[in-house]
């Protein structure tokens, strides 16, 4: 029976590098996104390219508590997580003072309550079974407060401090849990920059991170994971 790994936010960039790499290693796949099409899409593509593996998507969007919750339980339903991977989230650029109002409110939804109603969606069962892990995708800005950067660095801030909050909650039921913060990565959120895509570092570098973090002994941690391009941050 294959393992099975939920990503959230899986049909682009991080997520279906990261789905990808854990197809490769004959992981079934679960994951969810706002978009049908490209849902329909992805599944369409893992179906062509690894046969042997199971593809469920569901359309969901993760700042709706209701939604992320039935979510969360039809997983359930399919049987147990290995590995999650809370992944979805966007980016809004502005200055705090300046920002769009409610710009705060729906980055706190999509990037940190989605991965912490996600999070106690599936735990449960992995507790139960005292294994399992679960990636936090956090970001460089999770550390470093930058212009423009506004109520997604505080987002970002607080997930990194919810997925702290959650590796020591989980660690003496046998649960791994790692931070993810990566640098500018070549996906959407930078089109239109400007910039050679040689600046950025490739979603498969990340996607790669993650699974070596995974494929560790259980007796190992690897807590939080920072990748940066090889010429800094941008």
């Amino acid at each position: 029976m294959n393992k099975r790994i939920v990503v959230t936010g899986g049909t682009r960039g991080i997520g279906k590098a990261i789905l990808e790499r854990f197809a490769s290693e004959n992981f079934d796949l679960i994951t969810c996104a706002r978009n049908e099409s490209q849902l329909a899409e992805l599944k369409a593509y893992f179906a062509g390219q690894y046969p042997a593996i199971g593809v469920t998507t569901y359309v969901v969007d993760v700042s709706k508590k209701v939604e992320v919750e039935r979510f969360c339980a039809a997983v359930r339903e399919g049987g147990a997580v290995d590995v999650l991977v809370n992944n979805a989230g966007f980016f809004i650029p502005g200055e705090i003072i300046s920002e769009a109002d409610g710009a705060l409110e729906s980055m706190i939804e999509a990037n940190l309550y989605s991965a912490y109603y996600t999070t106690r969606g599936l735990a449960g069962d992995m507790v139960t079974r005292k294994e399992g892990h679960i990636f936090n995708i956090c970001s460089i800005a999770s550390i470093n407060a930058y212009p423009n950067g506004g109520s997604y660095a505080i987002s970002k801030f607080a997930l990194l401090g919810f997925s702290k909050c959650i590796r020591e909650e989980l660690k003496n039921s046998g649960i791994r849990v790692t931070s993810v913060l990566p640098g500018a990565t070549l996906t959407s959120s930078w089109e239109g920059a400007g910039l050679p895509d040689e600046r950025f570092m490739p979603v498969e570098d990340v996607a790669e991170s993650i699974y070596c973090a995974w494929k560790m002994s259980p007796r190992s941690v690897v807590e939080e994971i920072l990748i940066r391009p090889q010429l800094g941050d941008i």
